[in-house]
């Protein structure tokens, strides 16, 4: 056995061009994968036992880009799917965890490199192998010759059950997104949110929160300083593996210098990338020592000194379905993490109770290293943790909504001709809500992304609406009027119309995932009735439509969608709440402690309840 914790054998970070312009090997590694595929000679004699050149790597990328379609791949079994490639496994996680045939494929199966983290970010392609036991690559290689498709449910000899077996991918699925965060520039600190103004509390904040008056809250800048540059992604948005335009040069003296203090001879250890550039820039002095009867953690390479303090900040990501359909239930998720900054001299440790755990409903629940936790009780559980410098993400969590979806409602759209649609929003924002929760925005989005809007009719009771060539936006709540302690209903109701429909049939030479053509047409169409059959058109109109993209679930064209963005502050939706007043130090010492929520929707979508909709299937026992 090669021991349960992460190792890599190598990295190769390729370019929009297929071209490799960095690698690094790490040869002590490699040794132990020798070893282990000499210890089992008999099994693994058609094992590629050896790392590829740069050039021969990059060529078995371009091949496999090739016969997959993309970089990324398929992901499921095709008609054109070939036997041994990742695509054949019939399992979408082949499209982050790829093999490649070093040479080709018809040679044997000794030329297969597995497993193969792919991390797209920007304009650079990351390849992460990390050590794996031979077995498991000779497990894959069965999989890639199945010869039937799909993981039945409860099957243990699935993709899915293999990779439950190799932590080492998922330390090397940080390695990767690390190194990516690098290479474009997006390293940034999770945001913690401090009080613009001390709270007075008792009635003076209950008034003031009641009429929706409340101090602006402000994100703390990190303690020290990084090599961020400003072209960094915010905090809360959503980032993309699309190539980004104008994607500043790859610094290979960074990235060494990055991989040689956190991985050192290949062991992922501290992939802070403050700590280790921070420590590069200032070095340390004599001032830097940490009391002799105490052992310094590797994730606080300084010591803080200054007016102490700690903040919690809990943020939250709400993503839904909301059909407004009997036959199909709303379907609602929180992805939520708790970050936090320690502005505590000497290495202390602090502990809190962690409460709402009952109501939150806790599916998945992981903890930053500096963390311990005690036995969950029936509503709390105890956590105790020597804090880092700056900002830190102390734990994440999947949980439900416990409070309720902070908009609820229905879309309606209906095709009463094949250029013109009337739709009905109906939605109820905040109910059941209460000060000093605040709904600071709320947009609503409808996208039309193959047809093009000639002129909208409607006026929703609260908001504006403004139109481009492919979408309508509503913007119920404005930054600046937030929507504080109460509910209310809005509605919109309207009718849009579009430039006139051309059917046209996809070239076969396009590609079949996603790649849309501008079949607007501006010519006159003739229309000899006003009022047709909808199902008739909505079979016409959606005809020899392109199938999606797995990476782009909400561009079917076929269905029809609004979706919502908002924010919220001043709660969780979980339920999950730390108290301020249980937050303990040890050694004992005068810090105040802040609390804040906010709450950020994901992929927030309303799906028309007239039409088509996507979902999944509930099993029945």
């Amino acid at each position: 056995m090669m021991g349960s914790g992460c190792s890599i054998r190598a990295i190769w970070i390729l370019n929009n061009l297929d071209a490799v312009v960095f690698s690094r090997r790490f040869p002590v590694v490699e040794k132990r994968w020798r070893a282990s595929c000499n210890a089992h000679s008999d099994d693994t004699d058609q094992l590629f036992s050896s790392l590829p050149t740069d050039s021969a790597l990059a060529d078995a990328f371009l091949r496999r880009k090739h016969r997959e379609g993309s970089a990324r791949g398929f992901g499921i079994r095709k008609s054109n799917s070939s036997l041994g490639s990742d695509s054949w496994v019939d399992d979408p996680i082949t499209c982050h965890i790829i093999g490649l045939y070093i040479n080709k494929e018809e040679e044997g199966d000794k030329n297969l490199l597995w497993p193969l983290i792919l991390h797209i970010k920007g304009l650079y392609s990351i390849l992460i192998l990390p050590l794996v036991e031979p077995r498991h690559l000779k497990a894959y290689v069965g999989l890639c010759k199945r010869p039937d498709c799909g993981t039945a449910l409860g099957m243990d000899n699935g993709l899915s059950s293999l990779l439950l077996d190799l932590p080492s991918v998922t330390g090397a699925f940080m390695v990767a997104h690390a190194i990516g965060d690098i290479i474009t520039g997006d390293t940034v600190e999770p945001e913690v949110i401090v009080s613009a103004a001390p709270s007075v509390g008792g009635l003076f904040d209950s008034l003031t929160g009641s009429i929706g008056i409340s101090s602006r809250a402000k994100p703390v800048a990190p303690p020290v300083a990084s090599s961020t540059p400003s072209g960094a992604a915010v905090p809360g948005s959503v980032n993309t593996d699309a190539p980004k335009i104008g994607s500043r040069p790859l610094d290979k003296d960074a990235l060494r210098t990055f991989i040689s203090s956190s991985m050192p001879f290949g062991t992922p250890l501290d992939l802070n990338y403050s700590n280790i550039f921070t420590i590069k820039a200032n070095g340390f002095s004599a001032t830097d020592l940490p009391p002799a009867d105490q052992k310094q953690p590797a994730w606080k390479p300084y010591l803080f000194k200054g007016k102490q303090r700690i903040l919690f900040t809990i943020h939250e990501i709400v993503h839904a379905a909301l059909y407004d359909r009997d036959e199909i239930p709303d379907t609602i998720s929180v992805s939520g993490q708790i970050n936090c900054r320690a502005d505590l001299e000497g290495l202390p440790d602090v502990s809190f109770p962690l409460s709402g755990l009952n109501t939150a409903n806790l599916g998945v629940l992981s903890y930053h290293p500096c963390a311990q936790v005690s036995d969950q009780g029936v509503d709390k559980q105890g956590v105790m943790f020597s804090p880092p410098l700056g900002n830190f993400v102390l734990m994440r969590y999947q949980a439900t909504c416990a409070l309720g979806p902070p908009i609820k409602g229905f879309y309606q759209l209906s095709m009463v001709s094949e250029d013109k649609g009337a739709f009905l929003f109906k939605l109820h924002l905040m109910e059941g809500y209460k000060a000093p929760s605040t709904m600071e925005f709320c947009t609503v989005t409808m996208p039309f992304p193959r047809r093009r809007i000639v002129s909208l009719d409607g006026t929703p009771s609260v908001g504006t609406v403004s139109t481009s060539e492919h979408s309508v936006e509503w913007k119920i709540v404005t930054s600046g009027r937030g929507l504080t302690g109460k509910s209310i209903e809005v509605t919109f109701p309207g009718t849009v119309k579009f430039a006139p429909w051309q059917n046209q049939r996809l070239s076969s030479s396009r590609s079949s995932f996603g790649i849309i053509a501008d079949e607007d047409s501006d010519n006159e169409a003739d229309n000899a009735g006003n009022m047709v059959n909808e199902e008739h058109l909505m079979e016409k109109i959606n005809k020899d439509l392109p199938p999606v993209d797995l990476e782009e679930p909400f561009c079917w064209q076929a269905y029809n969608y609004a979706k919502v963005s908002f924010k919220v502050v001043g709660t969780s939706v979980s339920g999950i709440a730390v108290d301020p007043k249980s937050v303990s130090i040890y050694p004992a010492v005068k810090a105040p402690v802040e609390f804040s929520t906010q709450v950020t929707s994901g992929d927030y979508i309303l799906w028309n309840t007239l039409g088509k909709c996507p979902h999944v299937a509930t099993i029945t026992s």
